[in-house]
């Protein structure tokens, strides 16, 4: 009897046209999910977890889109962006996140992201939403559409949504929120772990810098943005 040579699995090769991307995320659990998901349909070509290794990544690979998620350490995604552009102008991102806040979304677009979506897109959505936004489209997600189209008719005020939030510290956007939710002072000082002087001292902070008067107006304010 002759011998049957051995079957061997061959990985799934590539289409030819399919894009080169790296990949941005501070989770290594999310980047693996995202190479097991699409992995066979998109080149992954690169990966970063903060800001330096993104840039670093991304300028190395030069690919076709970059998914990028919002928070990032060292200065989150909008300065991978600001990094990355001034280099090379002609690379295009999409940020892909659990965040579905106004500021979040509208913060990436103006620095220059081509379109938003969140984790929750299906992968054959994302292997679209890539090859379209590596084709020039601007892609979002039907809701965060919604707070493009409010940027631009004025409703949301553009100039200013990540100015002012850049200027509070990330415990002090933490104090906003809980004061914007209607908790008290104590309340607050429980759910933070610090003292109610402490909340008091936030709280006069953010009202300075957001050039807000009292709480009413600081409710209203991050309302608004949909920060609540």
């Amino acid at each position: 009897m002759t011998d049957q040579p051995e079957e061997t699995t061959q990985p799934t090769p590539h289409p030819t046209a399919a894009r080169r991307v790296v990949v941005v995320d501070d989770h290594a659990m999310f980047r693996s999910g995202v190479r097991h998901d699409i992995g066979a349909r998109v080149q992954i070509v690169g990966e970063g977890e903060d800001v330096p290794t993104a840039v670093a990544a991304i300028l190395a690979a030069l690919p076709d889109v970059v998914l990028l998620d919002v928070h990032l350490p060292g200065g989150g995604g909008a300065e991978v962006l600001k990094q990355v552009l001034a280099v090379e102008p002609e690379i295009r991102f999409l940020a892909l996140s659990v965040s579905d806040a106004a500021e979040d979304v509208i913060g990436v677009i103006r620095a220059g992201a081509r379109g938003y979506v969140t984790k929750s897109i299906s992968a054959d959505e994302l292997v679209e939403a890539i090859g379209r936004v590596a084709e020039g489209d601007a892609v979002f997600s039907p809701r965060l559409a919604g707070f493009v189209l409010d940027a631009f008719s004025g409703s949301i005020d553009v100039a200013s949504i990540d100015e002012d939030l850049d200027r509070l510290s990330q415990r002090e956007r933490e104090v906003l929120r809980l004061i914007a939710r209607g908790y008290a002072y104590k309340e607050i000082a429980r759910e933070l772990f610090i003292s109610i002087k402490t909340v008091e001292t936030h709280v006069s902070s953010v009202l300075r810098k957001l050039q807000l008067s009292n709480r009413h107006q600081l409710t209203r304010w991050a309302t608004d943005r949909k920060l609540v």
